[in-house]
């Protein structure tokens, strides 16, 4: 079974004091460190562990600079056969331009099954691989936590709200969001770093996809990128339990919940 699994490198935002940039409308990357999407470390694994009981390969792609094929380094050392990274150039593409931009991409390719994350940790839009899904005419499941391929069609595991999940069978080729938690991504070992060296890591342009400038036009518009207000913290509420559920409802009541 051939495998595509689309990647991205994010930054690192956890415990730093984030800054937005000059123009208000991003953060300031560069003190930033880098680390693959954890969703889409779910997804490589995903892929290798299908190759590894059916065979065939598995193909990273991924949207940016050159700094971007740290992550496609990871796939390959993880497992993967092959890798690919889209220039993207001065270009800050949206989440329909990433779907379009991949999606010319992978039509060139002889894939079974399309992996992305569910989301992306920078930007926690969700709609990257749905619109992907759309662009290539696939069938598609979004936040799949489990897969068991078949012939031609196979069983998936969807998670849905309250903690209920949904069994059901999906057409081949199809594409799938995978979820965190869908298994536990391997440790990338120093002999797996070795063997991706000599692995194929291709480049391609934009201009080599057929995309023009026009085609290349943002969907999406950011007005301003701003941190939190601060507020005045928790309030803590002491007393004996009657004394505390009188506080309570006096609380919810000034907040307008009905009691």
């Amino acid at each position: 079974m051939n495998i595509i699994v689309c990647v991205k490198r994010v930054p690192l935002t956890q415990e730093v004091d984030l800054e937005i940039d000059d123009t208000g409308k991003k953060i300031k990357e560069d003190a930033l460190a880098y680390v693959i999407n954890d969703w889409d470390n779910y997804a490589i694994e995903a892929a290798v562990q299908i190759q590894e009981a059916l065979g065939g390969e598995v193909t990273a792609v991924t949207i940016g600079c050159e700094d971007d094929e740290e992550v496609l380094r990871r796939a390959l050392a993880m497992g993967a056969d092959r890798a690919i990274r889209i220039d993207s150039g001065d270009l800050a593409p949206d989440g329909y331009l990433n779907a379009k931009i991949l999606a010319k991409a992978i039509s060139e390719l002889d894939y079974d099954l399309v992996l992305t994350g569910v989301q992306s940790e920078d930007q926690n839009t969700g709609m990257v691989g749905i619109m992907l899904a759309e662009q290539l005419g696939l069938a598609h499941a979004a936040v799949t936590n489990g897969f068991e391929p078949a012939e031609g069609t196979s069983k998936i595991r969807v998670e849905l709200e309250g903690g209920i999940d949904e069994v059901s069978r999906i057409q081949l080729p199809a594409l799938l969001t995978i979820q965190t938690g869908i298994n536990e991504p391997r440790y990338v070992s120093i002999m797996g770093i070795r063997k991706a060296k000599k692995k194929e890591l291709k480049v391609m342009s934009l201009e080599e996809l057929g995309l023009t400038p026009d085609d290349l036009t943002p969907q999406t518009r950011i007005e301003e990128v701003f941190l939190p207000p601060e507020t005045d913290g928790a309030e803590m509420i002491e007393g004996n339990p009657a004394e505390m559920a009188e506080a309570i409802i006096r609380i919810m009541g000034e907040k307008g919940v009905a009691v």
